[in-house]
């Protein structure tokens, strides 16, 4: 049986003025209440990772890396941080979504190799 290769996902995110003047209290808190249970809900099939990058880049402040093999469980995490205050005031812009998949070329090129043969 072949394995199914993982979707990484990357959001590239900017913080607006209305994140930023929140306390660093308050972000915290909004994430323990309003984000950990996003994750939860969404569930094991997706891991989620979260950067700063404002340090580094002039546009993008944050980023999150999204690691699944299942694209419902990602459709719904977007369509759940929808209904948020992450969209909804905005705390953050969503700059870019940018998906892919490892060396995916190397599946295509067995593809192509197999299909000479046949």
């Amino acid at each position: 049986m072949e394995l199914k290769k993982s979707y990484t996902i990357l959001i590239l995110m900017n913080a607006t003025p209305q994140w930023l003047s929140l306390t660093r209290d308050q972000r915290s808190l909004f994430f323990e209440t309003q984000l950990l249970p996003v994750l939860h809900k969404v569930g094991p099939s997706l891991e989620v990772r979260f950067f700063d990058s404002e340090y580094f880049h002039a546009r993008i402040s944050d980023f999150l890396i999204v690691t699944t093999h299942n694209l419902n469980q990602y459709k719904l995490l977007i369509e759940m941080l929808r209904d948020t205050e992450i969209y909804g005031i905005p705390y953050f812009h969503i700059v870019d979504i940018i998906i892919g998949q490892e060396n995916l070329f190397e599946d295509f090129n067995k593809e192509l190799r197999k299909q000479k043969t046949d």
